[in-house]
C-alpha cells in the first residue's frame, strides 16, 4: 500500500535524521577530549619549560650570593614560592592527563612525570633552606670555587642529575605535544570522512525516495484530475483506471461509484421532477380548496365572536338588575342586601373567569400581553396577591400564613399588576387544590451573585402532580386526570398565563411534587441594583 510505503519512508527518514544527530554527538565530545587532551600536554609542556626558567633564575640568585652581588633572601623566597605552585599545578595536570589518556605509552610517559616531579620537589625543598644558609662571601675568594660550590647545589640531587631530569622532561612532554596533535589531526580527518560518507548516503537517499514518490503520484494525481474535471463538466460517464491496489486505487473506485451514483440520481430527478409538476398542480387545487375552507371558517369564527359578545350581555344584565331591583322602593332588611350582594359576587366571579378565558383564547400569543416594567419592590406585589389569596384560603378552609420573606428589599424592573396576577394565579391553584384544613406557605430568598435572582416558592399539602403530567402543565386547556377529579371547573389556562407573564420578566416557573404530598411552584426572576420606587 502507497500509504504504508510513504510511512516507512518517513520512519527511515526520521531514523537517519537521529542517526545524524547521534554521529554529531559523539564528533563533538571526540573533538573536545582531543582538545583537552592537547591543552593538558600543552600546558604540562609551558609547566616544565617555566620550571626550568625559575631554576635558571635561581642559579643566578646563587652565582650573585655567593660573589656578593647584592642577592636578597626575599628574592629567594619569591622564587620558591612560584617554583612549588608551578609543581603543585603541574601535579593537577598530571592527574588530569591520567584521566584523559590511558594508552600503555601515555601510562609509561606519566609514571615517568610522576618521578620526575616528585625528584623536582624533593631537591626543592631542600636546596631553598640550603641557599637561605650561603654566607655572603669577604672581598677575599676564589671565583671558581665560589662558582663550583654553586653548581654543586642546583646539579645533583639524591644522585640525580636535575639538568639531565629536566631535559628529559622537557623532551617527553614535547613528545607527547606532538603525539597529541598527531591524533587530533587523525580524529578530525576521520570525522570528516565520516560526516561526507553520512551525508552523501542521506542525501541519496532521500533523492531516491523523492523521485520514487514523484513518480509513483504523479499518474494516480493526474487521472483523479481529469475525473474531478469531467464531474465538473458534468461528464458523468467518465471512469477512471484501476490499477493495483494501494489507496489511489481505492479512491479511483469510490470516484467512480460516486460517478455511478449521481448518473443514477440525475435519471431519478428527471422522473421526480415530472411527478413533481403533476403533485404541484393537484396541491394547487388542493390549496384553492382550503383556502375556501379557511375562508368559511374564518366567518364562522366571527359569528362565535357575535355570539360570545352576545353571552357577555347576559350575566351584565344580571348584575345590574339584581341591583337596581335592590335599590327600589322602601328600605330592605340587612339579610336582602346580602343575599343581593352575595349573588351579584358571584355573578360577577363568573363573568370576571368568561372575559380572562375568553381574552387569553382571543390572543393568538399570551406573550403579546402589555407589561410596562418600571424600578419596584417585590414585597409590594407579593403581599397584595397574598392578602387576597387569605381571603380565598378562608373561604376554602385552608390556612395561608404570611410569606417568610428576607429582610432586605427586593428591587427588580417590572410591572406590579403583572406580577399580581402572576402570583395570584399560582396562590388561587395552591388554595383551590389542596385539602380542608391543609397549608400553604409562601417563601422568598435570594440565590446566586449580587444583584442575584428571587426565589419564590408556593408550596402546598394539596393533590399533587404525577411525573407524566410535569411536561404538560403549562399547555393551554389541558388539566391533568387528578385536577378533573379534584375540581371539575376550570379552563386550563392559568399556569399557561403565569408561565408567559414570568417570562415577559426575564424570569421563569417550575413545578415539582412536593415530597409527603403536595405541589411546590418556585418562580424565579432576576433582581437588579439601585433603590426600587
Amino acid at each position: 500500500m502507497f500509504g504504508r510505503r510513504l510511512t516507512w519512508a518517513l520512519v527511515f527518514l526520521a531514523a537517519a535524521a537521529l542517526a545524524q544527530c547521534a554521529l554529531a554527538l559523539w564528533s563533538v565530545r571526540v573533538a573536545e577530549h582531543q582538545v583537552l587532551r592537547g591543552r593538558v600536554a600543552a600546558d604540562i609542556q609551558l609547566g616544565f619549560a617555566q620550571l626550568v626558567a625559575d631554576k635558571q633564575r635561581m642559579r643566578a640568585w646563587a652565582a650573585q650570593r655567593e660573589f656578593g652581588a647584592g642577592a636578597e633572601l626575599s628574592e629567594l623566597q619569591a622564587l620558591a614560592v612560584s617554583m612549588r605552585g608551578r609543581l603543585d599545578a603541574l601535579d593537577a595536570l598530571a592527574t588530569r592527563a591520567i584521566v584523559l589518556d590511558d594508552r600503555p605509552r601515555a601510562r609509561e610517559r606519566q609514571l615517568q612525570r610522576r618521578d620526575a616531579l616528585a625528584v623536582l620537589r624533593r631537591s626543592l625543598e631542600i636546596l631553598v633552606p640550603q641557599l637561605s644558609t650561603l654566607p655572603v662571601p669577604g672581598p677575599v675568594g676564589s671565583p671558581a670555587a665560589m662558582w663550583a660550590t654553586a653548581n654543586e647545589h642546583f646539579d645533583m640531587a639524591q644522585g640525580r642529575d636535575l639538568r639531565l631530569l629536566l631535559a628529559e622532561s622537557v623532551a617527553r612532554e614535547d613528545e607527547a605535544v606532538r603525539e597529541k596533535r598527531d591524533d587530533t589531526d587523525r580524529a578530525m580527518a576521520h570525522m570528516r570522512a565520516l560526516w561526507i560518507a553520512a551525508a552523501a548516503t542521506l542525501g541519496l537517499l532521500a533523492l531516491g525516495m523523492a523521485l520514487h514518490f514523484a513518480r509513483a503520484l504523479r499518474r494516480p494525481l493526474a487521472a483523479l484530475q481529469d475525473a474531478a474535471l469531467a464531474l465538473q463538466q458534468g461528464r458523468l460517464e467518465h471512469r477512471i483506471p484501476l490499477q493495483g491496489h494501494d489507496e489511489f486505487a481505492l479512491l479511483a473506485g469510490g470516484v467512480n461509484d460516486m460517478a455511478a451514483e449521481l448518473s443514477a440520481h440525475r435519471e431519478r430527478d428527471a422522473r421526480r421532477r415530472q411527478e413533481l409538476e403533476q403533485q404541484v398542480a393537484e396541491r394547487t387545487q388542493e390549496l384553492s380548496q382550503a383556502l375556501q375552507a379557511l375562508q368559511a371558517a374564518e366567518e364562522r369564527r366571527r359569528r362565535l365572536f357575535a355570539d360570545i359578545s352576545h353571552e357577555l350581555r347576559t350575566p351584565t344584565t344580571v348584575i345590574r338588575g339584581e341591583a337596581e331591583v335592590t335599590l327600589r322602593g322602601r328600605d330592605k332588611p340587612v339579610d336582602e342586601y346580602q343575599g343581593a350582594l352575595r349573588r351579584i359576587a358571584d355573578t360577577a366571579g363568573q363573568l370576571g373567569h368568561v372575559i380572562d378565558d375568553l381574552l387569553t383564547v382571543a390572543r393568538s400569543d399570551i406573550e403579546a400581553v402589555d407589561i410596562r416594567r418600571v424600578l419596584i419592590d417585590l414585597a409590594s406585589p407579593l403581599g397584595q396577591a397574598v392578602e387576597q389569596a387569605q381571603a380565598l384560603a378562608a373561604a376554602h378552609g385552608v390556612a395561608l400564613p404570611a410569606p417568610d420573606m428576607p429582610a432586605r428589599a427586593l428591587p427588580l424592573r417590572g410591572d406590579a399588576q403583572r406580577l399580581r396576577q402572576l402570583l395570584m394565579v399560582l396562590m388561587d391553584n395552591a388554595v383551590r387544590y389542596s385539602h380542608p384544613q391543609g397549608t400553604v406557605r409562601v417563601s422568598v430568598r435570594v440565590t446566586g451573585d449580587a444583584p442575584g435572582c428571587a426565589e419564590i416558592r408556593i408550596e402546598d399539602e394539596g393533590i399533587g402532580l404525577a411525573p407524566e403530567d410535569l411536561d404538560r402543565v403549562f399547555e393551554h386547556r389541558w388539566r391533568s386526570e387528578r385536577a378533573r377529579r379534584h375540581r371539575a371547573d376550570g379552563s386550563g389556562l392559568g399556569l399557561a398565563i403565569a408561565q408567559a407573564l414570568a417570562r415577559g420578566h426575564d424570569g421563569s416557573i417550575r413545578l415539582a411534587p412536593r415530597p409527603g404530598g403536595g405541589t411546590v411552584a418556585t418562580v424565579t426572576l432576576p433582581l437588579c441594583a439601585g433603590a426600587p420606587a
